[in-house]
């Protein structure tokens, strides 16, 4: 349990909307200074919230994730963010099997998951590697976004 925040805490999640942009981009601002999310810009994030989804508690939003469907093949869990004092309450778990089942619903055949956290990423069940060893490689082209 976090010690700022009382065992009785509760969350919910939901699928976001186009009315949740300005409090997404507020949620995210401190993220993105801290470069743990890449910055969005208004539209992007009306894109973001077709497929996004987050997390409230005491009616202030305290986790986000989207899932981008690129195809039927393949779907990006984007922009997974939650406040540090709602951390290891199972508010990220809940996001991430949001956008999985969204793309189990749309039948997207496999998520990735671009991370620095990939130890939780695997607690939710994703791996390094897909069945017949299939990997994601990656060359960055310049220093910074």
């Amino acid at each position: 349990m976090s010690k700022n925040h009382p065992p009785e805490f509760s969350f919910h999640v939901r699928p976001t909307t186009i009315n949740d942009v300005e409090a997404l981009g507020q949620f995210i601002e401190p993220f993105v200074a801290q470069g743990r999310l890449l910055p969005r810009t208004r539209d992007e994030l009306e894109d973001l919230t077709e497929h996004g989804f987050a997390a409230f508690a005491d009616g202030r939003i305290v986790g986000f994730a989207a899932l981008e469907i690129y195809s039927a093949k393949l779907a990006e869990l984007r922009s997974l963010a939650v406040s540090s004092e709602f951390q290891g309450h199972g508010v990220g778990k809940a996001l991430v099997k949001a956008c999985v089942d969204r793309a189990k619903e749309r039948q997207v055949f496999e998520v990735m998951a671009i991370t620095s956290s990939d130890e939780f990423f695997q607690r939710c069940g994703f791996d390094f590697t897909l069945p017949g060893e299939k990997k994601a490689v990656f060359l960055q082209t310049r220093e910074t976004y």
